[in-house]
């Protein structure tokens, strides 16, 4: 077998499946050019039949992305494998990922259809994506709940047909380590041709076993592709998190004796990316990219740190892109220095007057705080391209808290071409303009999750407020940054109105 592991990523489709975790295309372009300099070898852009949006997105980034391939996922049906096909037409490299149910349960359950449907429905759907391209993928959707007697005819019949990669996934998290890699293994030896396929794992985090599965996958089955995300984010408990296979493989290396291609020193930037984008914050003792993942508190650890790293330390901060210089700008910064931060972080902006509006935004942020770090500038570049062409729009705040009296708050916003003003009153200043917005917005949406985080250790640090509102089902996520924490807030109300108010996107699994 080869010793070199193919990265697939499927932030941008999987992960976006979390609740509230949607992006605008201009976002999955933002991630995707990131996941591109993370030297990711598969990125999954979407799912093109979703809806439209869907299918703008993917064949934005088919354009936009040369180095890594670009893939759509599809059902296993004439319909949504067309259409990923016509939306991945400008990819220089490009896959079809198409799926059916295979376990006894989907089947009855879900698709109501006879495992000899089943199999004839996957026979027909790998032939018919092979008009379209020679890199096609066949996932049996719960495999690991699946008999294995029929999965055995389902993957030697795709392989038959043209699948060239074969995605065993735990799509429930329902796999532990030892019987999950025995399935994989069993399975190739059982089937006569598994050798003409690349084996690949997808596994979800419910039991908090994702990383482990994928990695048995590969030592005990033999896999040589693993399907992960960035931060691990995923529906419900997430999906494999790239960050941790990447740096399990690296410092693990004499164990697992398997190469991929990831430039590690993107790892931090690309997390910082997709939190900021989907509002999902990274816990501080997450492995490789949280706050705390390389922070030493112990005495007797920092005591050894400082003797020799390695005591306490088993990966460098600087192999995954942390960097112990974090003040780098300030107000007397000038605009190429404020650039070359740009690029150090791994953001690309579509032109100098693009850049120009940044940098006047960063003078008027340090003109406020003395202090200015990463995540603040970040932060900065997310607000400004959320701001652009948005139907609700901050324009200013006033608001009241006195002990003993009631919150009061007076908003005026944007709404389309047109600003209005609004007042309200409430347990709390944050609650007050929740109550004032809506005067005007009428949203009825329920708000589900309200947080704030420091985006700096500093006491000048801008706060991030992620509100998360529920409306007739659909849940979105709005994130807003300020100095000024309730400023911060209302910015993030309205940010995840702008998601109300943008057309729903369809759940392919509802449909």
């Amino acid at each position: 077998m080869s010793n070199r592991l193919i990265i697939f990523d499927t932030t941008l489709r999987d992960g976006e499946q979390s609740p509230g975790a949607s992006m605008t295309k201009e976002e999955k372009i933002r991630i995707a050019r990131q996941l591109e300099k993370l030297r990711v070898d598969v990125i999954e852009a979407g799912f093109a039949a979703a809806s439209p949006g869907d299918f703008e997105a993917i064949r934005a980034i088919a354009a936009a992305v040369k180095d890594s391939t670009v893939c759509s996922l599809s059902r296993a049906n004439d319909r949504d494998i067309s259409r990923a096909a016509e939306a991945l037409e400008p990819a220089a490299r490009k896959r079809i990922h198409t799926f059916i149910a295979t376990s006894p349960l989907h089947m009855k359950m879900k698709l109501r259809m006879e495992p000899e449907q089943v199999l004839e429905q996957a026979t027909q759907a790998i032939r018919f994506a092979r008009r379209f391209t020679d890199d096609i993928e066949f996932s049996p959707e719960d495999g690991s709940r699946s008999e294995e007697d029929f999965l055995c005819r389902v993957l030697e019949t795709v392989i038959a047909e043209g699948a060239t990669t074969i995605n065993f996934p735990d799509t429930v998290g329902y796999a532990v380590p030892e019987l999950f890699g025995e399935s994989i293994r069993r399975l190739r030896e059982r089937i006569p041709n598994s050798d003409k396929a690349v084996w690949s794992v997808h596994c979800h985090n419910d039991l908090g076993l994702a990383v482990a599965n994928s990695l048995a996958g590969v030592m005990i089955g033999g896999a040589r592709q693993i399907e992960c995300t960035i931060n691990g984010l995923g529906e419900r408990a997430g999906n494999t998190a790239l960050e941790e296979v990447v740096m399990a493989l690296r410092t693990r290396g004499g164990y697992y004796n398997l190469e991929c291609g990831i430039d590690a020193t993107q790892i931090v930037a690309a997390s910082k990316m997709v939190s900021q984008i989907t509002g999902f914050a990274v816990q501080p003792n997450k492995a490789v990219v949280g706050a705390n993942a390389f922070a030493h508190a112990s005495g007797i650890h920092q005591d050894g740190i400082l003797k020799a790293r390695e005591t306490y330390e088993i990966m460098r901060a600087e192999d995954v892109g942390w960097t112990a210089n974090r003040i780098v700008l300030g107000k007397l910064s000038g605009r190429n220095a404020f650039k070359q931060r740009l690029q150090e972080l791994g953001i690309e902006l579509d032109s100098e007057g693009d850049v120009n509006a940044a940098f006047a935004r960063f003078k008027d942020l340090a003109d406020r705080k003395a202090e200015i770090f990463d995540e603040d500038i970040m932060a900065l570049v997310s607000t400004e391209e959320r701001e652009e062409g948005e139907y609700y729009r901050l324009v200013s705040l006033a608001q009241r808290s006195e002990t003993g009296e009631l919150p009061h708050a007076r908003v005026v916003f944007a709404m389309g071409e047109r600003e209005v003003l609004c007042e309200g009153s409430g347990d709390g200043p944050v609650d007050a303009i929740v109550n004032a917005i809506e005067t005007e917005a009428r949203s009825g949406a329920e708000l589900v999750l309200f947080s704030i985080a420091a985006i700096s250790p500093s006491s000048q640090s801008q706060g991030e407020v992620t509100m998360r509102l529920s409306q007739a089902g659909r849940i979105v996520n709005g994130v807003g940054a300020d100095p000024d924490i309730v400023v911060a807030s209302a910015k993030a109300y309205l940010a995840a109105l702008n998601k109300l108010h943008a057309k729903a996107r369809v759940n392919p699994q509802t449909e």
